[in-house]
């Protein structure tokens, strides 16, 4: 696409011209292995999203969400996250096995900070740690198994600038329901009060552990 009077940044050095340069103690944050105060932060923490990409760069981010703690730490450079029913996409666990490298974002709901993790992935579809990861009488067919790179804490700003956690600024009706995007989108011909029932938040809490969902 081409912008008229764009100008588009085409180096590091032109980046950091625009941006600036990070203050060493930023540079600096990053460590190799989960601290005591990491493992409390995902022991308190109900959801995460991770971004992965296939062999070609194409990315994708998935959010992963289940009972704070839900990810659960084998060691200090070593997490694992279980896989719980879904549409069956897996999309990250196909990049995944093209290009091993993920990034992980883990909120806690009321926070405007986050704990970022990066590092290396692999899939398992058994192991003795998976009886520990049941949950309301699932146990996960597939974990996705981190190797941890890096670890850092990312500040709240962008929670601050959002209004994220803001009540007063949500407005969960300012575009159609799920149903009215998949009328629209991708399944015309259903009705929509059939579509209605399926995407209710009543039915997938009534599926949420189903294997056969």
């Amino acid at each position: 696409m081409e912008l008229e009077g764009a100008q588009e940044i085409t180096s590091t050095d032109e980046l950091e011209e625009v941006v600036g340069r990070p203050l060493q103690r930023v540079l600096d944050k990053q460590r190799p292995a989960l601290h005591q105060l990491d493992v409390d932060w995902l022991a308190a923490s109900p959801f995460c999203l991770v971004a992965t990409s296939d062999e070609q760069g194409r990315c994708d981010v998935s959010p992963k969400g289940d009972p704070a703690g839900f990810t659960l730490v084998l060691d200090e450079r070593t997490i694992a996250i279980p896989e719980r029913p879904g549409n069956r996409r897996v999309d990250g666990f196909r990049n995944v096995l093209a290009n091993p490298h993920v990034g992980l974002v883990y909120l806690i709901p009321g926070r405007g900070d986050t704990l970022r993790i990066n590092g290396r992935a692999r899939l398992l579809r058994d192991a003795p740690f998976f009886d520990r990861m049941v949950v309301r009488g699932h146990r996960p067919s597939v974990v996705l198994l981190v190797e941890i790179e890096e670890v850092f804490h990312h500040c709240s700003k962008a929670f601050l600038r959002s209004g994220l956690w803001n009540a007063e600024t949500w407005n969960p009706e300012a575009v159609p329901s799920s149903a009215r995007l998949a009328k629209n989108l991708t399944r015309p011909n259903d009705p929509i009060d059939e579509l209605e029932r399926y995407y209710s938040d009543e039915r997938f809490r009534s599926i949420l552990y189903d294997a056969e969902a």
